[in-house]
C-alpha cells in the first residue's frame, strides 16, 4: 500500500485530500509546513508528497529543492499543489524538482488521477 504525505498548513485542505486519498486505498501522513514535511519525508520515506507552496517557515519551493537534493529523500515524488497559478511559479516549482503542479482549486478526481500517474512509475 502506498503511503502519500501531504504537506499544507490549512487542515481542512489536508483532510478533504486524506478523505480521498484514503478512499482510494492510499495511506496518508500529514506535515503542516517544509520543515516538517522534510522531516516526516526522511522518517517515513512517503512513496510520494503533494506540496503545498505557501506556508509559514520553510515554503514548498524550499522544501522540494531540499528533498530534491537529499540523495535520501531525491526518488520520492513531489506534486506542487497550490494556489500560486503563474507560469512562472509552475516553472519554478519543476525546477525545484516538483514532478507536477496542480493549481488549488484541485478536483479529487485530478488528485486520484495524479496520485495514480506519480505512483504507477
Amino acid at each position: 500500500m502506498s503511503l502519500i504525505l501531504i504537506v499544507d498548513d490549512s487542515p481542512t485542505e489536508v483532510h478533504v485530500m486524506q478523505k480521498a486519498l484514503e478512499s482510494h486505498g492510499y495511506q496518508t501522513a500529514s506535515a503542516g509546513d517544509g520543515a516538517e514535511a522534510i522531516r516526516k519525508a526522511k522518517a517515513m520515506k512517503p512513496d510520494l508528497i503533494f506540496m503545498d507552496v505557501v506556508m509559514p517557515g520553510v515554503n514548498g519551493f524550499q522544501a522540494t529543492r531540499k528533498l530534491a537534493s537529499d540523495p535520501d529523500t531525491r526518488s520520492i515524488p513531489v506534486i506542487m499543489v497550490t494556489s500560486k497559478d503563474q507560469e512562472t511559479d509552475r516553472i519554478w516549482g519543476m525546477r525545484q524538482g516538483a514532478v507536477d503542479y496542480l493549481v488549488k482549486p484541485v478536483s479529487m478526481d485530478k488528485l486520484i488521477e495524479k496520485a495514480q500517474a506519480a505512483l504507477a512509475d
